[in-house]
């Protein structure tokens, strides 16, 4: 299975903002859209990554405040990026050694979506439960 596979079941939404908002407005917008992490877009061009870690860490640890703190300050500029042609492997491994849970999909300068460590895992247990229904059905002798 591939990225873009994924992509059409869960739908292409991106929740991004900009790098000049400050930390607090971004915490809202991740909690209205009820995720953990959004994309820093600016100029239709991939800046960045915000996640609930990057706050934990950079702000709550370090006793920073979020309302006087923006985004650019904390956010990660080196992200890690997959495109839509990329397998559930490759990504669960980019995933584990660089211990992200959050993969843009970006072919070219475009941001296709986002892909989560949650989707990555669903997609894995429903390939394995057709190829357990597929073993079965071969072992009792049906045809599938």
């Amino acid at each position: 299975m591939t990225v873009n596979q994924i992509l059409s079941v869960k739908g292409n939404d991106v929740h991004s903002i900009v790098s000049t908002i400050t930390v607090y407005e971004a915490l809202k917008v991740m909690g209205e859209k009820n995720v953990g992490a959004v994309l820093v877009i600016e100029d239709n061009l991939l800046k960045g990554v915000l996640s609930e870690r990057d706050y934990a860490r950079k702000i709550v640890l370090k006793n920073k405040a979020s309302k006087d703190t923006y985004v650019h300050e904390i956010m990660e500029r080196n992200v890690i990026t997959v495109n839509p042609a990329d397998n559930l492997d490759y990504c669960m491994e980019l995933m584990s050694t660089k211990r992200i849970r959050h993969l843009p999909v970006v072919e070219g300068n475009e941001v296709l979506g986002v892909i989560s460590i949650g989707d990555v895992v669903k997609s894995i247990i429903e390939i394995q439960k057709v190829t357990i229904q597929h073993l079965d059905s071969y072992i009792s002798g049906a045809k599938v």
